[in-house]
């Protein structure tokens, strides 16, 4: 039986990422941080909580990565770790340089002692492209940061590479553009949207304040963003893919849509200036040639649909919330 390890398991893609494997017959491991309290729900929502081997580790600690390896043995390491919001780098630059960037260091340079044949898969993210002005980006177009979340993503992209080009070993850099589901947690602009209209809808807020309603996302649906990169690393030689749809919508159009959904006005959504983050990426648009002609993979859940699951998962979670019904949730607060 296959070993997988999947640090970072409480997140999104984690959770998609544990089913999947499961399904395919994988032993999974999951990794969260031995200092948090970790909230397992959506593995809970997914119900493969109790299908799962946990370890805790430290992402700043290269002994707890050590002892992680030797006590998982995993035939692959999908890293998922990362401090992952870009708002709050801006507060803890250092920390996210650290954890975000270094910490793959950390992995690799763990990996490397334990066992080289370890194939490991990076979570890279379209926020490294950041101000490049290419209209739609691909794997050969340059990295223009712009935020602390950003650069300490590019910095492990390339330390990524260099560990694959200077020591031959199966390291996998996955660009995923942004990427949606009803288990986004709700301090994503996408599930902040989804889970208030719910609200809305059900007579429990008046009305949401966002930030910056203009600016243009490449929407993708999480399930399937997992798949693909189960098949980068099927692959029998590592290379790096970019994820993505070749559409792009904006949070106004997110917005519009969820409200349809919901069947509210949308002169219940305002934004709000202190909302907006301190240097934002205005627009995001990514090229999946190279995953359809390599991986065999494409986009097929579009952008209305992913707007549709996810407000109907939510207004469906506050109607069992009304009624008293126990369920897994982050009750969106």
């Amino acid at each position: 039986m296959k070993r997988a390890l999947i640090t970072g398991i409480t997140g999104q893609d984690s959770a998609y990422l544990a089913k999947s494997l499961l399904e395919k017959g994988y032993k999974v491991f999951g990794a969260h941080r031995k200092t948090s309290n970790p909230n397992f729900w959506k593995l809970h929502h997914l119900n493969v909580y109790d299908k799962i081997d946990f370890v805790s580790f430290d992402l700043l600690d290269s002994k707890s990565i050590s002892e992680m390896l030797d006590r998982t043995n995993p035939d692959v390491v999908y890293n998922n770790a990362a401090q992952s919001f870009v708002a709050s780098s801006f507060d803890q630059p250092l920390y996210t340089s650290d954890v975000t960037g270094s910490g793959v260091i950390r992995m690799l340079e763990g990996i490397k002692k334990f066992n080289d044949k370890i194939k490991f898969f990076q979570a890279a993210s379209s926020e490294m492209y950041g101000l490049e002005k290419s209209i739609i980006k691909n794997e050969n177009t340059s990295f223009h940061p712009i935020s602390p979340y950003a650069i300490a993503k590019v910095h492990a992209y390339w330390i990524t590479r260099m560990y694959r080009e200077a020591y031959g070993m199966f390291a996998v850099n996955g660009i995923l553009f942004n990427h949606e589901s009803p288990i986004r947690g709700i301090e994503f602009v996408t599930r902040k949207i989804s889970n208030g209209v719910a609200k809305i809808s059900l007579g429990l807020e008046k009305n949401l304040k966002l930030g910056n309603l203009s600016a243009q996302r490449d929407w993708g649906y999480a399930p399937e963003y997992m798949e693909g990169i189960i098949s980068m690393m099927a692959q029998k030689k590592s290379d790096d893919y970019i994820l993505a749809t070749n559409e792009t919508h904006s949070i106004q159009e997110f917005v519009d849509e969820a409200c349809i959904v919901a069947n509210i006005s949308n002169s219940k959504i305002e934004s709000s200036k202190k909302n907006f983050r301190l240097h934002d990426v205005q627009k995001t648009k990514g090229s999946y040639k190279k995953a359809k002609r390599e991986l065999g993979w494409s986009p097929k859940t579009k952008f209305k649909k992913i707007v549709k699951i996810m407000v109907e998962s939510d207004i469906s979670r506050w109607e069992k919330f009304l009624k008293k019904e126990a369920q897994p949730w982050d009750l969106g607060t």
